[in-house]
């Protein structure tokens, strides 16, 4: 756990030379050479005892393209694959990470996924926050990657894992219907749309859920942050109230997450990752699965939102946490 602190916190970091990146906190480094660090890597699985630190130092500093590339050299170099010679050398949680960070942004979304609709039960709590958080481009691309490494379709196991309004939501954002933004405002729209939520749920005695999904799945994001102004006009609560009031369980977080993430996206991550800090026992697999598919996205805002509403550096607080964690 002690390594696995140790390339969370390298993640959190900005590499990359002269430039600092403004979202990303990994980018590609200046004078990459893909053989020498296959060579150095080759030598740290072959050393006795796996020299882990060596592994660390590099992969944490490429950016993923730059992996690919490491991995191309070593395969010509050792005769053999770099992923499986990470798994044979590696173990337990810093072998998850790693591996996590030689897929693309988007196939390690759909492994996350996949591994959150794997066995007996299903890892709601995942699947809400992987499927609400992201935009629909993102979506795009995890849906074929998904068909490329599974050979499914990701709504075929949305739906099969999942049940009642709660699936028919996340089928809708699967489908990846969102309009696209609009240089002008459609007043009309707005008002019509903000009226809709009102009279299909907190103005009537039950949710018609069916509207609250049209809506919230198909416009867009600067669209649907009017609609919940204007929503305020009709309503004597907010739009998260209303949902609190209006639907319960998986479903209700699935709302609440989608109205955070238009809100603020980048506060609603490090939010989860101070939520999966605070006790004593970390919840190692939900920080992990943010910084790893944020750190080529949006981390270094989520990283400055982290310290701005929580006083502390999401740094000092990885490594502080995790040492806790391991002391008890």
């Amino acid at each position: 756990m002690a390594l696995v602190s140790e390339i969370l916190t390298k993640l959190t970091l900005s590499y990359g030379g002269e430039r600092e990146p403004k979202c990303p906190t990994v980018v590609p480094v200046y004078g990459f050479n893909p053989e020498e660090d296959a060579a150095k890597i080759e030598t740290a699985i072959k050393t006795k005892g796996i020299d882990e630190q060596k592994i660390i130092e590099i992969l944490t500093k490429r950016s993923c393209s730059q992996r690919s590339e490491i991995a191309l050299a070593y395969e010509k170099r050792a005769k053999k694959d770099l992923v499986s010679a990470l798994k044979g050398a590696l173990s337990g949680s810093l072998e998850h990470l790693i591996l996590g960070l030689m897929k693309s942004t988007a196939q390690y979304d759909a492994s996350e996924l996949k591994s959150s609709m794997k066995g007996l039960g299903t890892d709601e709590e995942s699947l809400i926050e992987m499927v609400c958080s992201r935009n629909k481009e993102e979506l795009m691309e995890i849906k074929k990657v998904y068909r490329e490494m599974f050979k499914k379709e990701l709504e075929k196991d949305v739906s099969g894992d999942t049940s009642g309004d709660f699936a028919k939501l996340l089928l809708a954002l699967v489908q990846a219907k969102r309009d696209e933004p609009s240089n002008t405002e459609d007043h009309e729209k707005i008002d019509n749309d903000a009226r809709s939520l009102y009279e299909a749920g907190v103005n009537r005695k039950g949710t018609d859920v069916t509207t609250w999904i049209s809506i919230f799945s198909e416009r867009s994001v600067p669209h649907l942050q009017k609609v919940f102004e204007r929503y305020k006009r009709y309503s004597p609560y907010d739009i998260k109230e209303s949902i609190r009031k209006e639907v319960k369980g998986d479903l209700e977080k699935s709302f609440l997450t989608l109205v955070e993430c238009m809100e603020n996206k980048h506060l609603y991550f490090a939010s989860r990752l101070n939520d999966a800090m605070k006790s004593k026992s970390v919840k190692d697999k939900v920080v992990t699965r943010i910084i790893v598919s944020r750190c080529e996205v949006d981390l270094m805002k989520v990283r400055t939102e982290f310290k701005r509403n929580f006083g502390k550096s999401l740094y000092q607080t990885i490594l502080v946490s995790i040492q806790l964690s391991l002391s008890f």
